[in-house]
């Protein structure tokens, strides 16, 4: 007969003999819970650091890791079950939430002490606070970025998109693709991209969301977004709404790595993670202008963070375990930049000079936004992931399949957003 022990059962074991033999290393102590998204690249960094707090005395940490859309129905689970992990990986998107449900605890009492936050650039910390408390520790400052086949446009004779690109350029991009048979679209479907959106909103003068959690866009700039890629749709410059549909959230998944597209909307910080599944050479830019002249769409915002769960028995222990994970030179020379650039100034000085190619490229990208960088905005509503995920994806693939007309989607965007709003005010 044989026996399969999964991470949780080991530990909960060679605890459990620890403690009847009278002996307490580190083992020993009561493991900790962690939860997180994203690939297997980015759950061997994760464990990787696990094990060297281990080694240095912590006690172990029990991981688990998900694709984005199956994180966030896990977690509301466990949550409301009173079962959450101790350590949570957190999202801006969703920090307001948490925090305002207690699911989440605040930090404060464990800085200085058992959290050490003494060199952390300001505006990270910042947006780890909800209602002046902080409830986050962010992982790493990213932006908003474009993932590019670089290969694509080196066969179409082009340069790929840099910070001078708008919009209106893809489709000249994309009779180019045509010309020299790329064989795939230009870019993913970009209108189901809430970030994308946001983006494009604050090169108008606009934005997703006001301080106070309203609705801070209208009718017509929704019913223009979805026109503009119904056009680029129609145009064959993004991918058909069947082939967006296989995009399901993890990073297999994405139309660059499916082949379908050269470029996709995504994040700095995970150039390092497409890079380790595509074997072409990847690179990053900032996300199309509206026009040359157009503001700054983008913000340094933080990549994710680190929560502790508000039903934890092992608050102080959870606030160690991160302290280590942000601080530890060692952990950073594991995590690299793959969830963002280090927000300790003495981490990210230290860790610079040894970062490989690709992952130079992420630091710099964020490090030298220059005109396209604006201010960070508000946290946004608590309501704000639902809105995400049931409304603004939805009204985007209908739209794309033809269900909905852009002037149909608009209002109806602008409404039931306000209307998730109320209910959850």
């Amino acid at each position: 007969m044989t026996m399969k022990l999964d991470r949780r059962q080991f530990l909960l074991g060679t605890t459990a003999l620890a403690a009847a033999a009278g002996i307490s290393p580190a083992f020993a102590q009561e493991a900790l819970r962690l939860i997180f998204w994203g690939g297997q690249a980015r759950a061997d960094r994760t464990y990787g650091v696990t094990d060297l707090y281990a080694k240095a005395g912590g006690p172990a940490i029990e991981g688990e890791f998900l694709a984005w859309n199956d994180y966030w129905p896990k977690l509301a689970t466990q949550t409301a079950g009173g079962n959450a992990p101790d350590v949570i990986q957190m999202d801006y998107r969703y920090i307001v939430e948490y925090a305002k449900r207690n699911a989440i605890a605040p930090l404060d009492g464990f800085v200085g002490s058992a959290l050490n936050l003494a060199d952390f650039d300001q505006d990270q910390l910042d947006g780890g606070k909800v209602d002046g408390k902080l409830y986050g520790i962010s992982l790493g400052a990213n932006s908003v970025a474009l993932m590019i086949n670089t290969v694509d446009f080196e066969k179409a004779g082009l340069d790929v998109p840099g910070p001078n690109t708008t919009y209106a350029d893809l489709t000249t991009i994309s009779e180019a693709f045509k010309s020299k048979g790329v064989g795939k679209a230009v870019v993913a479907d970009g209108s189901v991209s809430e970030p994308m959106y946001e983006n494009w909103l604050r090169q108008r003068g606009k934005a997703l969301y006001t301080a106070d959690g309203k609705v801070a866009f209208d009718e017509a700039d929704a019913t223009e977004w979805y026109k503009l890629w119904a056009d680029l749709r129609a145009a064959g410059v993004c991918v058909s709404p069947d082939d967006q549909a296989l995009d399901t959230g993890p990073l297999e998944t994405t139309m660059l790595t499916l082949n379908k597209a050269s470029v996709i909307p995504s994040n700095s910080n995970q150039l390092v993670a497409f890079q380790a599944i595509i074997k072409d050479k990847i690179t990053i830019s900032n996300f199309p202008r509206t026009a040359t002249d157009a503001p700054g769409g983008h913000y340094r915002k933080p990549s994710m963070f680190f929560s502790v769960a508000g039903s934890s028995a092992q608050q102080e222990a959870a606030a160690k375990f991160i302290s280590f994970f942000i601080n530890d030179p060692a952990a950073s020379n594991v995590l690299g930049v793959e969830r963002g650039i280090p927000c300790s100034k003495a981490v990210r000085d230290a860790l610079a000079p040894t970062l490989d190619a690709q992952s130079q490229v992420a630091l710099n990208f964020v490090a030298n936004l220059g005109p396209l960088l604006a201010a960070l905005p508000p946290s946004p509503p608590a309501a704000a992931g639902e809105i995400d995920a049931s409304l603004f994806r939805i009204l985007g693939q209908e739209v794309g399949f033809g269900a909905k007309t852009p002037e149909q989607a608009g209002p109806e965007l602008v409404k039931g957003a306000t209307d998730i709003l109320n209910r959850a005010a």
